[in-house]
Order: C-alpha cells, then structure tokens, then sequence
C-alpha cells in the first residue's frame, strides 16, 4: 500500500542541502513539535499536541507505522506505533503470523523451534493510563523517536530483532482532563492537586482494573491486539506510584504468586526485572527497589492479566508524577521505604534495594528518563534472546494443552439452560474477548448423563490459554498470609473473582472426553439468540425478570409509554409458572413493535396472553434516578452511572449544591454510591482544592436528603455509604463488623455466600443463593431494646421489632465461596447483608456490598436495578378479569 505522507517526506529530501540528505535527519524531535522537551519544568502536553507529534513522526520515519484500533470512552481515537527497521515493517503480517502459531501452539516442535528462529520478539509498551502519573504519556514521544532514530549498536539490534508495538496513550481522555487541570491551576497553591472528577470517564483509576472483563473500549481494543492478534512475548505497563524516597520500583514482585501462572513466567518476570535493575545500576541512576508490595496474584490489571496468557508482565512505578520540581532534605531521608506492606531499609542492606536514593532535587525529567532506561532495558533483553522469549511462549502454550489432557478438566461447559441467559452470553463474551478459545453446540449433546442443547457453549480445557480459562472458572484460594502478631498481610487488589460465581451463570467442568458438533466463535461480541414472541396479544404479554436483559427491556418499554406492572403472585399457564416480578405489559398499538426490536436486541422471549387474570400486581413508572458525585472523585461512582446508562436508565448526576438548594421530588430514587461517610459529608477540607470543589453534603444536605426520605422517596445507599447514612438518619440498624480489627475479621476482596429473599419486590427474579463481593465490606444487625442490666436480665414486655426488612442474609456457613475470609463466622455469619427501612413515606435501602462492583457480579446486578423500579410504584391494584377476551387456552 502507498504511503503519500512518507513520499512527501521523501520529496522534501530533495529540497534540502546535502547535509541532510539522510532521511533521518528531517524526522522532527518531539521538542520541535511540542515545544518544549517532554518532561520540562511545568509543562504538560495534551493529547492532541502529542498525537500531532506521533503523526508527523510517523509521516516521517520509514521504522513507524502507526494505526488506530479504537475509541476511547468520549471518542478520542487510540493509536498504536510499530517501530522497527524499515525491512522488518515490510513484513508485519508474516511476524505477528509466527507470534500466534507460537502463542496458539498448536504446531509441533520442530516447526516451532524454525519459527522462533525466524520471527521477531513481540513487545508491547504502553502510557498514560493513569492519567495523575503524568509523565508516562509526556515521556511516550520521546521513547518512540529514540527507538526510531538511535543508531547505535544496540538500538539497531533491537530494530533488526523486535517489534516493538507502543501504545503512547492508554486513556487519552485522562491526559486532557489531567492537562487542563495542572495548567489552570499552575501558579496557585492547587498546582499539584489532582481533578475534582475521575480522570477515566467512568472508571478512574480502575481502568487497571478491567482486564479480565472488558467492560471499557479502551481495555477491549488493547486486549484484541495482545490476545487475539499479536501476542507479545513481553508486555511493559508504565505507572508513576513508586514507594516514597525511591525512585522506581520494577520487578520481582513479593508473594503470592498464583499457581495458575506458568513458573516460566515467574522466572522470565524475575529474569527481565533483573536485567532491568543492572541497568540502572550500571548507569548509576539509583533508587531502583524491587519486591516491594505488588504481587503476582490478582488477575485484572494490565500487567497481570499477561501472565495468564503466557506472556512476561512487567510493572514499572517510576517517581515524581507533577511537571512541578520537589525537593527531598537528604537529612530526612526515611531509614525505611514507607508502605504496610513492606520493610525495606535505605541503608543499601537489601537485596531488592541496593543502591538508594539519597534525596536532593527532583525533576519531572528524572522520570522521563526512569521510564526511558526502564523501557531500553526491557528492549535489550528482549533482541539478545528473542528465539528464547518466541520458543518459551510456545512451550508454555504447549504445556497448557497437556494439562488439560492430564489434569482436566476436559471442558467447561455453559449450558444453554441457565437462570439469566444474558449473563451466559456475557460470560461467553468476556473469555472470547481476552483471547480464550470458545465454541458453540450446533447439536444437542450429552456428557455423564446430562443432557445439553445445542447453542451451548463448550470450552475446551487443552488451550494454550487454559491458564487464564482455568482462573476465571474455578474458585481462588488465597493463601493465609499474617505477621507475628496474627494481623493479616493485604493482598494487592483482590483475593477472589470467579467469574461463574459472581455472574449467576452455571458452568458444568467436564473431566472425561466427549464429542459434540460444535462451532469455533471468533468474534468477541456474541448477539444472543434471537427470542421470540409466542403470539400477538390485543391483551398483554408476560416476560421473565429472571434475565439481567429484562431491567433494560422494561426501561426501553416505559420510555415508549408502556404500561407495565410487576406481578406479585404467580401465574401458570399451560404447565409453565411465572412468579412474582414477572412483568406484565398491557396491549397497546405500538406495543407488539416495540416488543419486536426487543426480541432481536436483547434475545428476550415474551409470552402473549389470550386471556386476562385475576392477579395482584404493582405498576412501574419510568424511573427518575439521582446519583450522586462527590467533588471527591469516586470509581464507585463512576461504575455506577456506567451501568444504569448500560441498562437504560435515565440518571441525572447530583453534586453538593444540588442536594442542598434543589427540589429533590422529582427524583423516585437518590443513589448513593460507595464513599467513606466523613468524605460524603465533608468532602474536600477547605483550602486543599479550589473553592468550588470544597465540602460535601453537609447538614442542608444531609437534611434535604432525609427530607425527600420521608416525603417518600428512596434513598439507596453502596456499600461503605450506608454508614452514612446509619450515623446520619439514626436508623435502628448497625454495621456489626465496624470496628472489629483484623485479625478478628477480614475480608479483602472475596466472593461471599449470601442468601435472598425472593419474595420481597427488591429481590424479584434473584436466585435463591448469589455470590456477593465483598471488599471490605458491611453486615448489619437491628438495634433492639435490651432487657439486661448491671449484670441481670429483668422480665419485661418484648419492645417492637424495628421497622427493617432483610432482603438478603450472609450465609451461616460455607460463607466463603472464593479469595480469603477470616472470623467470617463468627461476624457475618446470617447478619444481614442488604435491607430496607421505611421512613415516612419513603424508603432508605442499604446495600452491604457492592452489587455492581467493577461491572462483574451480574448476579447481583438485579437487586439494585429491583430498589430503583421498586422506588416507582405508585399503587397496588388488580388485572382484573373482565370476562376472557379470547378463549382460555386449555391446560391454563
């Protein structure tokens, strides 16, 4: 294909004087374009500065193709660079064919012993993800005309050797959000401050966090090019949290390490940060720690989630994240690196720190330059042992295969019969997406006397990815890890996710060999089945709440006018029950073609009814949801706001001063996502940000929202923000796990057994028995009159139960379902984990979890859609039976 920016380019030689008749001598610098260099005293390019640069580089350099492969969250485009040399460029299509034969490993030996010899290392180097560690995406420029324009020995054995695939922006929105941040308030004592909002549209600093789901664009278009398209021997994160008084942390990482990852990866981890480490110290730039917090355990990060998939992850946090300088007193330095997870003295005593920093002056520059000679030293080992990192991901890929052959199981099966199919699909969806090979039943089937229908999904175990298959599947059991004192060790992120569990889906693992005609799904995005319409209806129609997909169906439906109802008794027809919370949708003109596009949208099935029934039932209207937005930026927020658009709910995003000067009665519902109670109340201190982003609710607040309570709203409180409303409305309810220590109790980030209520309104369509995550989370117990005193118990009348209703309980045993639990037993064990307290005329539900956490637990998903339907109902009436418009069905 011609290339016309690069034969402008080419031209332009001819223009110029001899001494630059080199091509690389009219390929701009970053500072001829920026204007400044990265890294400078306070300056911070945004993404359109640097995106003109990258362009023009690329326009210029015969090394750089660059391609977009996605939007972001607010359409900014998402452009991935391949640098190499010119003749290797030619021929990207045949080096990244070997990179999956090898990857994919489903060759034998020999021919992959011939491939590693001729193909290239694939490495993937990335920036700017979060956007507060600002100088990854000012030192992405500079790193990328290095690699194009360097001609010394090693750069050119890395171009002949590599193919390095630079992502310079893993979320532009942030950079500009980040931008227009420091520069506005450059020169005021706000400077260094980060923004009153989440520099990820909807997620913050949980774009790390998305790994293995997929949820956002930006994490969808990156894993298709690492799992789907060009499997990269080595894969290379940058971020900007190192430990205080060091100066970038890199690999090895601290225990646990999970037994799901290949030991070829741990060593090729720890062989890489080794490498990186000599580096450093041969070009005498200190301060490089390692082991040091950050584990290889969770399964979710950018870093991580590599592993899974045979690939050498490294993490970089490299120091000094603000274009502002900062000085250390070398007087002050620490006699330890500061974290509770680790120990690490500054003496150069350490293994993993053995040449410390020792303070002075500290520039924006320093960790462009940290990042830079991170990066060169991955590149470096990379092109000396490229036929080792090729032919070690293919043994790796191979070994996987053999153990699903010796270990199992054979397969997983997801079976076409499940509670909630649109989480089935989900789930089909989210491992399809991260790379792992997925096929489709085109037959019915049994294996050990259980019958499966055909449009099942079937998932070999005998995958090179079986790594990452295996982990998703199966529970985790994170190790009991305490000190001395019996005070447990945080795990970095999480303990547990099993994705089946959190998402309500039922997955049969298969151990024996079974034949079934099946089709390979390639495409990541897998529409459901069409559903279908069992017959038109001048009357109504009847469709599951079991299925996720029936909270959006319902939305759809009111925002077109719809009349639609809850049941709240069952109703059979023709040997087929429908229970309570069905929705019931009354006949209007429009109402079988707006069914129709619903069917196809979202696979949904719609019974019609022939005849009305007798049945008590309640009548939803279109919802009106607040949510509210701390100027304390929030992930839990933005998670929130992300799925209630997802299922179409209108959501109106309610700041401090709306909640005090605002009519709220126009809101059915207010949510409150999950929010440390003192930061929901008083927000930013006075004088730490500017102004207009100081305080929280406050008391005005705090009243109006008690208020819109009693005049008959509901107020829906996540998680850590039911505390505030406990302490603030006085409700007759207590966290029980509140201020129990941990070595008494803790759960950190676990998936917990919890019991439902199906017959209360907000639990309509659950299953009897979920997983709930719990990070940390609540357990609540009614606050009773007691009868004992000063050591007695006097004989007195029972006071009144309080007004609460339990809608969901922790189980009494087998509480823990995947991750770490301690004194779950004896603390959460049958306490309460989700209820409902009237006050006045409306409600206040409180949620001990997080039922929406991150966009995982499907499961639970339908309990906070539920207290948000549920805040709408205006009045409780009959269907009444008019005489049967047609005639009743027999068997009905």
């Amino acid at each position: 294909m011609i290339d016309l920016k690069k034969i402008v380019y080419c031209l332009l030689l001819f223009l110029v004087p001899t001494s630059l008749s080199n091509a690389q001598d009219v390929i701009p610098k970053p500072i001829d374009v920026l204007g400044f260099e990265p890294g400078a005293d306070y300056k911070l390019a945004n993404y359109a500065q640097i995106s003109s640069y990258l362009q023009q580089l690329d326009a210029a350099s015969n090394r750089v193709e660059m391609i977009e492969i996605g939007t972001s969250v607010l359409g900014r485009p998402l452009y991935l660079m391949f640098i190499s040399s010119e003749e290797n460029l030619k021929h990207l299509e045949t080096w990244r064919l070997i990179s999956e034969k090898l990857a994919r490993a489903r060759i034998d030996e020999s021919q992959a012993q011939h491939l590693a010899n001729e193909g290239k290392a694939i490495v993937w180097i990335d920036a700017g993800m979060h956007a507060t560690e600002r100088a990854g995406a000012q030192m992405a420029p500079e790193l990328a005309y290095k690699i194009a324009t360097e001609e010394t020995a090693e750069m050119q054995e890395i171009r002949d050797n590599v193919i390095v695939l630079l992502m310079p922006n893993l979320n532009p929105d942030g950079l500009d959000i980040v931008a227009s941040w420091y520069n506005t308030y450059l020169g005021t004592p706000f400077e260094t401050t980060s923004p009153a909002w989440l520099y990820h549209h909807y997620v913050g600093h949980d774009n790390n966090r998305d790994w293995f789901m997929n949820n956002m664009p930006e994490s969808e278009a990156v894993s298709d090019i690492l799992y789907n398209q060009w499997y990269p021997q080595i894969v290379h994160n940058h971020h900007q949290t190192s430990p205080a008084w060091a100066r970038i942390f890199l690999p090895p990482f601290s225990d646990p390490v999970n037994p799901n990852i290949h030991p070829g990866i741990t060593t090729g981890v720890n062989l890489v940060g080794t490498a990186m480490a000599n580096r450093f110290a041969m070009k005498k730039m200190p301060g490089v720690v390692s082991d040091f917090q950050y584990s290889m355990w969770w399964n979710g990060g950018m870093r991580t989630a590599p592993y899974f998939h045979n690939q050498i992850g490294i993490l970089t946090e490299v120091a000094h994240a603000t274009p502002t300088p900062r000085y250390y007193d070398p007087e002050s330095i620490p006699k330890t690196l500061g974290s509770s997870r680790s120990n690490t003295p500054t003496n150069g005593t350490d293994i993993f720190y053995p040449y410390p920093w020792k303070g002075g002056d500290s520039r924006f520059r320093d960790a462009v330059d940290y990042m830079i000679t991170a990066s060169m030293g991955i590149l470096s080992i990379a092109a000396d042992r490229k036929e080792k990192w090729l032919y070690n991901m293919y043994v790796m890929g191979r070994d996987a295969i053999t153990a699903a052959e010796e270990i199992g199981p054979f397969a997983y099966v997801i079976p076409r019969d499940q509670w909630d199919a649109s989480e089935a699909y989900r789930l089909a969806s989210v491992l399809r997406k991260t790379g792992i090979e997925l096929h489709r039943a085109t037959r019915p089937f049994s294996v050990e006397k259980v019958d499966y229908d055909a449009g099942s999904f079937i998932v070999y175990g005998g995958q090179a990815y079986r790594p990452m298959l295996t982990d998703l599947m199966e529970p985790q059991a994170y190790p009991d890890r305490r000190g001395p004192d019996g005070t447990p060790q945080i795990p970095y992120d999480l303990a547990g996710w099993t994705l089946p569990m959190q998402m309500g889906v039922r997955v049969d693992p298969i151990s024996s060999p079974f034949t079934a005609s099946v089709e390979e799904i390639l495409d990541s995005d897998i529409p459901p089945q069409k559903g279908l319409i069992t017959r038109q209806s001048d009357i109504g129609y009847l469709i599951s709440h079991q299925e996720n997909t029936s909270v959006e169906a319902a939305n759809r439906l009111l925002a077109e006018g719809e009349q639609i109802s809850w049941i709240k008794e069952p109703i059979k027809i023709r040997g087929q029950e429908f229970p309570p919370g069905t929705l019931l949708i009354e006949s209007s003109e429009q109402t079988h073609k707006n069914l129709d596009s619903l069917i196809t949208d979202l696979g949904i099935n719609v019974y019609g009814l022939t005849r009305t029934y007798d049945v008590e039932r309640v009548t939803l209207s279109p919802p009106k949801v607040g949510l509210y937005k701390s100027w304390v930026a929030n992930m839990d927020e933005g998670w929130t706001r992300w799925l209630l658009k997802q299922f179409a709910f209108p959501v109106d995003t309610l700041h401090d001063a709306a909640l005090q000067s605002m009519d709220l009665s126009s809101y059915d519902a207010i949510v409150l996502p999950s929010q440390n109670a003192d930061r929901l109340l008083n927000g930013h201190a006075e004088g730490t940000r500017p102004a207009d982003y100081t305080g929280g609710i406050g008391l005005e607040g705090t009243l109006a929202l008690k208020n819109f309570v009693e005049q008959g709203g509901t107020l829906i409180t996540l998680d850590a923000a039911s505390d505030f409303a406990i302490e603030q409305f006085g409700l007759p309810i207590r966290n029980v796990v509140k201020d129990t220590e941990p070595e008494q109790f803790f759960i950190p980030g676990s998936l917990i057994r919890t019991h439902i209520d199906t017959n209360h309104p907000i639990a309509f369509g659950m299953q009897e028995e979920v997983a709930v995550s719990f990070q940390r989370s609540r357990a609540f117990e009614s606050i009773r009159l007691s009868n004992r005193g000063e050591g007695g118990e006097a004989n007195l009348t029972a006071a009144p139960d309080p007004p609460v209703q339990v809608i969901a309980r922790y189980a009494n045993e087998d509480i823990l379902m995947s991750g770490w639990a301690l004194g779950e037993d004896k603390y959460i064990g049958g306490k309460a984990a989700l209820v409902n307290i009237p006050i006045g005329s409306g409600n206040v539900v409180l949620f001990g979890f997080r039922p929406q956490f991150r966009g995982q637990p499907g499961g639970t998903y339908k309990l906070f859609f539920n207290a948000i339907h549920a805040a709408t109902i205006g009045k409780t009436g009959d269907f009444v039976d008019e005489g049967d418009a047609l005639p009743s069905p027999a068997g009905n």
